[in-house]
């Protein structure tokens, strides 16, 4: 039986992915807002198949935009296991402008960027427990090497959704190279190859609204149509870094110097997160 820690787990594809792995006899830790939605995942999964889903599943409430939270969700994960064989980084909450946190800090830099390098390193020995660990960062990729901005990497200077959102998917790059020094894990970065149909959580801006509302239910990939690669690549994972959409493989994206950005990056996040 395998441990599957999924962030972003009650909706979209992260749910679908839990769902999968309930009905398939794994425990499954699920992370995310909203208990409803939880409850609602447990009752498709037991409709689908899944035997006793609740027996091997766990909830753990959090706004992963938040240090605090990150830091009690992985504090649980650590009591409650072991060993994880899957770690999932799906969380999403889409924000067009610049938004600070009660904690003084830019929340889309915190939820795509910094959540997922505590969890990665927080669970780092949990993870090297398993025979064959797996993350999966939905974070789509393919951008530019230079697309940090190491002096401001909180955009207080000068935030767009464009500029934000390349930022992420290049350091999300850099942190499979920091969770790969582990020889035996299999770090994937994963985008759908088409449209999902889901639920677009956030503060979105009128186009994105439009698609979610009008275009994703008639051109939409189902969720769980979407995530059949991933789970192809979860039960055969190959040890070191790749990129996929869809199913087909994505060229990483090297810059001049990625090992030494990699450890800026996360000097640079060590001291944002010990204040």
């Amino acid at each position: 039986m395998r441990t599957v820690v999924i962030t972003g787990g009650t909706d979209g594809m992260g749910a679908a992915l839990a769902r999968h792995h309930l009905r398939a006899g794994d425990r499954v830790a699920v992370v995310g807002r909203s208990r409803a939605k939880f409850d609602a995942l447990l009752a498709a999964a037991e409709a689908e198949g899944a035997l006793s889903p609740a027996g091997r599943a766990r909830f753990l409430a959090a706004d992963l935009s938040l240090l605090a939270d990150n830091e009690r969700v992985i504090d649980r994960l650590r009591q409650h296991y072991d060993r994880i064989d899957v770690l999932v980084l799906a969380a999403s909450f889409i924000r067009q402008k610049r938004h600070v946190t009660a904690e003084g800090r830019e929340a889309s830099w915190m939820l795509f960027l910094v959540s997922k390098y505590l969890f990665v390193t927080g669970l780092a020995d949990r993870l090297a427990a398993a025979g064959r660990p797996v993350i999966v960062n939905t974070a789509v990729p393919g951008t530019r090497p230079d697309a940090i901005d190491f002096d401001d990497l909180e955009l207080a200077g000068r935030f767009t959704f464009s500029r934000a959102n390349a930022q992420q998917r290049r350091a999300n790059e850099l942190l499979g190279i920091l969770a790969t020094r582990n020889a035996d894990l299999s770090y994937i970065t994963w985008g759908p190859r088409n449209l999902v149909r889901t639920s677009f959580a956030g503060e979105t801006g009128p186009v994105m609204k439009w698609t979610a509302a009008l275009l994703a239910p008639l051109v939409g990939q189902d969720p769980g149509d979407a995530v059949r690669p991933v789970i192809r690549l979860i039960d055969d994972p190959r040890p070191g870094r790749a990129a996929y959409r869809g199913a087909k493989e994505a060229g990483l994206v090297p810059g001049p110097d990625d090992e030494g950005d990699a450890e800026r990056l996360a000097r640079a996040v060590e001291r944002m997160v010990t204040g």
